[in-house]
């Protein structure tokens, strides 16, 4: 299915802090409705959550910016 509505969930303020947002982003997507997709922002290539959402059945569109931080699109596979 593809999903029709987004949320965007930023975590570079995060982890500039120091802290993890693992369970904040795990959490986010178990909330997710059956036709949304989440739009995530951090400031590398999210590779290991990448795989991981894979093995929970998302797919990933990862880019980047012209700022240097990348834009993860997910949504159901």
């Amino acid at each position: 299915m593809s999903a029709k509505k987004f949320r965007t969930l930023d975590v570079r303020p995060t982890l500039k802090r120091g802290g993890e947002p693992f369970s904040v982003i795990n959490k986010e997507v178990a909330s997710l409705k059956p036709d949304e997709g989440l739009i995530l922002i951090t400031p590398f290539l999210p590779s290991p959550l990448i795989e991981h959402l894979k093995g929970a059945g998302f797919e990933a569109r990862p880019q980047s910016q012209a700022d240097g931080s990348w834009q993860t699109i997910f949504t159901r596979a």
